[in-house]
Protein backbone atom coordinates (compact mmCIF):
# COMPACT_ATOMS: atom_id res chain seq x y z
CA UNK A 1 0.00 0.00 0.00
CA UNK A 2 1.11 3.22 -0.60
CA UNK A 3 0.28 4.77 2.72
CA UNK A 4 0.45 2.53 6.28
CA UNK A 5 -1.81 2.40 8.64
CA UNK A 6 -0.95 1.08 11.83
CA UNK A 7 -2.70 1.44 15.36
CA UNK A 8 -1.50 0.54 17.98
CA UNK A 9 1.75 0.06 16.38
CA UNK A 10 3.91 -0.08 20.01
CA UNK A 11 3.17 -1.15 23.18
CA UNK A 12 1.49 0.59 25.28
CA UNK A 13 0.25 2.97 22.25
CA UNK A 14 -2.97 1.17 21.60
CA UNK A 15 -4.69 4.72 20.68
CA UNK A 16 -1.90 5.47 18.63
CA UNK A 17 -2.06 5.20 14.92
CA UNK A 18 1.35 5.57 13.11
CA UNK A 19 0.45 7.09 9.74
CA UNK A 20 3.47 6.38 7.24
CA UNK A 21 3.90 7.54 3.17
CA UNK A 22 5.61 4.66 1.33
CA UNK A 23 7.11 6.09 -1.41
CA UNK A 24 10.93 6.19 -1.40
CA UNK A 25 11.79 6.00 -4.98
CA UNK A 26 10.52 9.26 -5.10
CA UNK A 27 11.20 11.31 -1.56
CA UNK A 28 7.82 11.06 -0.45
CA UNK A 29 6.52 13.16 -3.67
CA UNK A 30 2.77 12.19 -4.36
CA UNK A 31 0.86 11.22 -7.43
CA UNK A 32 -2.35 11.11 -7.64
CA UNK A 33 -2.59 7.58 -6.57
CA UNK A 34 -0.66 8.68 -3.10
CA UNK A 35 -2.86 11.69 -2.56
CA UNK A 36 -5.84 9.53 -2.66
CA UNK A 37 -4.41 7.10 -0.60
CA UNK A 38 -3.22 9.49 2.14
CA UNK A 39 -6.44 11.78 1.78
CA UNK A 40 -8.19 8.26 2.71
CA UNK A 41 -6.15 7.53 5.89
CA UNK A 42 -7.09 10.68 7.48
CA UNK A 43 -10.48 9.83 7.11
CA UNK A 44 -9.95 6.42 8.36
CA UNK A 45 -8.66 8.28 11.34
CA UNK A 46 -10.92 10.87 12.13
CA UNK A 47 -13.87 7.73 12.11
CA UNK A 48 -11.59 5.38 14.26
CA UNK A 49 -12.69 5.82 17.84
CA UNK A 50 -9.96 3.83 18.79
CA UNK A 51 -7.52 6.00 17.13
CA UNK A 52 -6.81 9.48 19.73
CA UNK A 53 -3.55 10.45 18.06
CA UNK A 54 -1.58 9.98 14.84
CA UNK A 55 1.87 10.10 14.01
CA UNK A 56 2.92 10.75 10.51
CA UNK A 57 6.15 9.89 8.91
CA UNK A 58 7.67 8.85 5.65
CA UNK A 59 9.23 5.86 4.78
CA UNK A 60 13.13 5.86 4.22
CA UNK A 61 15.18 9.39 4.48
CA UNK A 62 12.38 11.45 3.22
CA UNK A 63 9.27 13.09 5.07
CA UNK A 64 7.52 14.34 2.34
CA UNK A 65 8.45 16.06 -0.93
CA UNK A 66 4.92 17.36 -2.02
CA UNK A 67 3.28 16.80 -5.51
CA UNK A 68 5.42 14.95 -7.83
CA UNK A 69 7.17 17.44 -10.64
CA UNK A 70 7.07 14.52 -13.17
CA UNK A 71 3.68 12.90 -12.82
CA UNK A 72 0.95 15.25 -10.46
CA UNK A 73 2.16 18.23 -11.75
CA UNK A 74 2.06 18.04 -15.13
CA UNK A 75 -1.30 15.95 -15.09
CA UNK A 76 -2.72 19.39 -13.24
CA UNK A 77 -1.19 22.15 -15.34
CA UNK A 78 -2.30 20.84 -18.60
CA UNK A 79 -5.89 21.09 -17.16
CA UNK A 80 -5.34 24.28 -15.45
CA UNK A 81 -7.81 26.20 -17.22
CA UNK A 82 -10.58 23.79 -17.36
CA UNK A 83 -10.30 23.39 -13.17
CA UNK A 84 -10.44 26.93 -13.14
CA UNK A 85 -13.64 27.21 -15.26
CA UNK A 86 -15.13 24.58 -13.22
CA UNK A 87 -15.17 21.80 -15.85
CA UNK A 88 -12.75 19.57 -14.46
CA UNK A 89 -13.06 17.85 -10.91
CA UNK A 90 -10.98 15.19 -10.91
CA UNK A 91 -8.22 13.55 -12.70
CA UNK A 92 -7.89 9.98 -13.85
CA UNK A 93 -10.83 9.26 -11.49
CA UNK A 94 -9.12 11.06 -8.65
CA UNK A 95 -10.68 13.68 -6.84
CA UNK A 96 -9.03 16.77 -6.96
CA UNK A 97 -10.13 17.29 -3.47
CA UNK A 98 -7.87 14.17 -2.69
CA UNK A 99 -4.03 16.33 -2.22
CA UNK A 100 -6.02 19.20 -0.08
CA UNK A 101 -7.43 16.55 2.04
CA UNK A 102 -4.18 14.97 1.92
CA UNK A 103 -2.31 17.84 3.56
CA UNK A 104 -5.01 18.38 5.52
CA UNK A 105 -6.15 22.11 4.28
CA UNK A 106 -9.49 22.71 6.03
CA UNK A 107 -9.11 19.83 7.87
CA UNK A 108 -11.83 19.41 10.85
CA UNK A 109 -9.92 16.60 12.33
CA UNK A 110 -9.80 17.47 16.04
CA UNK A 111 -8.05 14.33 17.02
CA UNK A 112 -3.89 15.31 17.71
CA UNK A 113 -1.63 14.64 14.88
CA UNK A 114 2.25 14.25 15.49
CA UNK A 115 4.84 14.88 12.56
CA UNK A 116 8.03 12.89 13.01
CA UNK A 117 9.85 14.69 9.74
CA UNK A 118 12.56 11.98 9.64
CA UNK A 119 14.11 14.31 5.93
CA UNK A 120 12.69 16.57 3.49
CA UNK A 121 9.61 18.50 4.58
CA UNK A 122 8.85 20.47 1.13
CA UNK A 123 6.27 21.37 -1.02
CA UNK A 124 3.59 19.82 0.14
CA UNK A 125 5.28 18.87 3.21
CA UNK A 126 5.10 22.09 4.57
CA UNK A 127 1.59 22.07 3.70
CA UNK A 128 1.08 18.80 5.48
CA UNK A 129 3.19 19.97 8.43
CA UNK A 130 0.89 23.54 8.49
CA UNK A 131 -1.77 20.92 9.60
CA UNK A 132 -0.25 19.19 12.14
CA UNK A 133 -0.41 20.05 15.95
CA UNK A 134 3.00 18.71 17.14
CA UNK A 135 6.02 18.44 14.93
CA UNK A 136 9.67 16.90 15.85
CA UNK A 137 12.20 16.40 13.49
CA UNK A 138 15.97 14.99 13.33
CA UNK A 139 18.77 16.62 12.85
CA UNK A 140 19.10 16.31 9.37
CA UNK A 141 15.61 17.25 8.05
CA UNK A 142 15.15 20.23 5.74
CA UNK A 143 12.64 22.44 5.31
CA UNK A 144 11.31 24.84 2.24
CA UNK A 145 8.47 26.17 0.40
CA UNK A 146 10.44 25.67 -2.87
CA UNK A 147 6.80 25.89 -5.12
CA UNK A 148 8.30 29.93 -6.65
CA UNK A 149 11.37 28.60 -7.84
CA UNK A 150 9.37 25.96 -9.98
CA UNK A 151 6.97 28.58 -11.32
CA UNK A 152 4.15 26.99 -9.34
CA UNK A 153 1.83 28.51 -6.08
CA UNK A 154 2.01 26.81 -2.55
CA UNK A 155 -1.82 26.48 -2.94
CA UNK A 156 -2.58 23.34 -0.17
CA UNK A 157 -2.70 25.85 3.04
CA UNK A 158 0.84 27.17 3.55
CA UNK A 159 0.62 30.72 2.37
CA UNK A 160 -2.46 31.44 4.87
CA UNK A 161 -1.20 28.95 8.00
CA UNK A 162 2.25 29.56 8.30
CA UNK A 163 2.25 33.74 8.59
CA UNK A 164 -0.13 32.78 11.86
CA UNK A 165 1.97 29.95 13.39
CA UNK A 166 5.55 32.10 13.30
CA UNK A 167 6.54 35.59 13.26
CA UNK A 168 5.56 37.32 9.77
CA UNK A 169 8.75 38.20 8.54
CA UNK A 170 10.47 34.90 9.00
CA UNK A 171 7.56 33.55 7.14
CA UNK A 172 7.76 35.65 4.50
CA UNK A 173 11.60 34.53 4.16
CA UNK A 174 10.38 30.80 3.68
CA UNK A 175 7.50 31.77 1.43
CA UNK A 176 9.39 34.61 -0.79
CA UNK A 177 13.13 33.21 -0.88
CA UNK A 178 12.40 29.23 -1.67
CA UNK A 179 15.40 28.63 0.13
CA UNK A 180 15.98 25.34 2.24
CA UNK A 181 16.14 25.82 5.77
CA UNK A 182 18.18 23.28 8.35
CA UNK A 183 15.97 22.17 11.26
CA UNK A 184 17.46 23.94 13.93
CA UNK A 185 16.74 27.10 12.30
CA UNK A 186 13.33 26.32 11.69
CA UNK A 187 12.88 25.18 15.30
CA UNK A 188 14.58 28.61 16.28
CA UNK A 189 11.53 30.51 13.98
CA UNK A 190 9.13 28.26 16.32
CA UNK A 191 7.65 26.12 14.03
CA UNK A 192 9.06 22.55 15.74
CA UNK A 193 8.89 21.32 19.22
CA UNK A 194 12.00 19.34 19.06
CA UNK A 195 14.94 18.50 16.79
CA UNK A 196 16.80 15.11 17.92
CA UNK A 197 18.60 12.23 16.06
CA UNK A 198 17.39 10.15 13.54
CA UNK A 199 17.25 7.21 15.78
CA UNK A 200 15.21 9.26 18.36
CA UNK A 201 12.69 10.27 15.92
CA UNK A 202 9.83 7.81 16.08
CA UNK A 203 10.38 7.92 19.82
CA UNK A 204 9.84 11.54 20.29
CA UNK A 205 6.92 11.77 18.59
CA UNK A 206 5.31 8.39 20.83
CA UNK A 207 6.61 10.25 23.59
CA UNK A 208 4.53 13.21 22.96
CA UNK A 209 1.42 11.02 22.17
CA UNK A 210 1.86 9.05 25.04
CA UNK A 211 1.92 12.54 26.82
CA UNK A 212 -1.57 13.07 24.95
CA UNK A 213 -3.31 9.45 25.59
CA UNK A 214 -3.14 9.61 29.40
CA UNK A 215 -6.06 12.63 29.20
CA UNK A 216 -9.59 12.25 28.41
CA UNK A 217 -9.80 12.05 24.67
CA UNK A 218 -13.04 14.22 24.18
CA UNK A 219 -11.56 16.94 26.29
CA UNK A 220 -8.59 16.40 24.06
CA UNK A 221 -10.51 17.11 20.90
CA UNK A 222 -12.87 19.97 22.08
CA UNK A 223 -9.46 21.50 22.96
CA UNK A 224 -7.83 21.40 19.46
CA UNK A 225 -11.27 22.23 18.24
CA UNK A 226 -11.99 25.51 20.19
CA UNK A 227 -8.54 26.21 19.60
CA UNK A 228 -9.06 26.20 15.64
CA UNK A 229 -11.90 27.66 15.80
CA UNK A 230 -11.01 30.64 17.82
CA UNK A 231 -8.56 31.16 15.39
CA UNK A 232 -11.18 31.82 12.60
CA UNK A 233 -13.19 34.56 14.32
CA UNK A 234 -12.46 37.76 16.42
CA UNK A 235 -11.76 37.19 20.07
CA UNK A 236 -15.41 37.55 21.07
CA UNK A 237 -16.58 35.29 19.00
CA UNK A 238 -13.87 32.57 19.68
CA UNK A 239 -15.12 33.15 23.68
CA UNK A 240 -18.60 32.37 22.70
CA UNK A 241 -17.25 29.16 20.51
CA UNK A 242 -14.94 28.37 23.84
CA UNK A 243 -17.80 28.70 26.39
CA UNK A 244 -20.24 26.01 24.38
CA UNK A 245 -17.41 23.39 23.83
CA UNK A 246 -17.03 23.56 27.36
CA UNK A 247 -20.63 23.00 28.23
CA UNK A 248 -20.24 19.88 26.32
CA UNK A 249 -17.40 18.49 27.72
CA UNK A 250 -18.85 18.83 31.10
CA UNK A 251 -21.67 17.06 29.66
CA UNK A 252 -19.40 13.84 29.31
CA UNK A 253 -19.50 11.05 31.52
CA UNK A 254 -15.65 11.64 31.07
CA UNK A 255 -15.96 14.68 32.86
CA UNK A 256 -17.20 12.65 35.94
CA UNK A 257 -14.93 9.92 35.71
CA UNK A 258 -11.60 12.80 35.51
CA UNK A 259 -13.22 13.82 39.21
CA UNK A 260 -14.10 10.62 40.62
CA UNK A 261 -10.43 9.52 39.80
CA UNK A 262 -8.58 12.49 41.58
CA UNK A 263 -10.91 11.75 44.91
CA UNK A 264 -9.92 8.15 44.72
CA UNK A 265 -6.56 8.39 43.77
CA UNK A 266 -6.35 6.25 41.17
CA UNK A 267 -5.60 6.59 37.47
CA UNK A 268 -9.11 7.46 35.51
CA UNK A 269 -10.73 5.12 33.29
CA UNK A 270 -11.83 7.24 29.97
CA UNK A 271 -14.82 5.97 28.21
CA UNK A 272 -14.85 8.49 25.53
CA UNK A 273 -18.91 9.28 26.39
Amino acid sequence: MPVHYQLGAREGAEHVVLITLDRPEAKNACDLEHFHQLAEAWKRFAADDDAWVAIFTGVGRAFMSGADLKTYVPEITALAKQIKAGEVDSVNGYSLSDGYDAVLRGSKIYKPIIAAINGPCVAGGMEMLGGVDIRVASEHATFGVLEPARGLFAGGGTTVRLPRQIPYAQAMEVLLCADRFDAQRVYEMGLLNAVVSEDALLDKAFEYAARIIKNAPLAVQATKRSALEGLKVDIREAYKIEARISQEIFATEDAKEGPRAFAEKRQPQWSGR
